[in-house]
């Protein structure tokens, strides 16, 4: 009985390009400015109960401080293993979607104007973001334009896919 070697799966073909595409989009200026605006939005999210004066409602302060921990966990990890963490941007989106209806949500009296405000505005930041995010990898797979020879350098005249061949 023959012995056949097959290579490990990390080696794979189609693996190895899966990961230079992630690399690809994480090195994108808008990947990064994406991931600097999230790791902002969640320090602000942690931060908002002292910041904007409602401490006063522990439940609140101490929601935000977890979610936005979390928050930026989810995203801040984009730059570094962006093929790993990228899928986690639709947990971030509902961290985010969380952040809007807490106010009404936790425990306590804590719908005031102040955390109201700066929960709905922070939340639709985040959700945002998140979402911007989470699209990053299906814009680069799914547009044809992107991974045309020749899109990287800004030919999009009608003649420069007749160059390109």
């Amino acid at each position: 009985m023959a012995s056949t070697h097959r290579a490990p799966i990390e080696e794979h073909p189609d693996l190895v390009e899966l990961r230079a595409r992630h690399e690809r989009a994480a090195a994108t200026p808008r990947a990064q400015m994406i991931e600097a605006l999230a790791l902002i939005t969640g320090l602000y999210l942690a931060a908002s109960p002292w910041i904007t004066g409602f401490n006063g409602f522990t439940t609140l302060a101490v929601n935000n401080l977890i979610v936005g921990i979390a928050y930026m966990l989810l995203l801040g990890g984009l730059g570094n293993s962006y093929e790993r963490t990228h899928s986690m941007a639709w947990a971030a989106a509902a961290i985010g979607i969380w952040t809007c209806v807490a106010p009404w949500v936790v425990a306590g009296d804590v719908a005031h104007t102040r955390s109201i405000t700066s929960n709905l505005i922070t939340g639709v930041i985040a959700t945002l973001l998140a979402l911007a995010a989470a699209s990053a990898a299906r814009d680069r797979t799914d547009n044809p334009r992107a991974t045309r020879p020749g899109a990287r350098e800004g030919r999009t005249m009608p003649g420069d896919r007749d160059r390109d061949r």
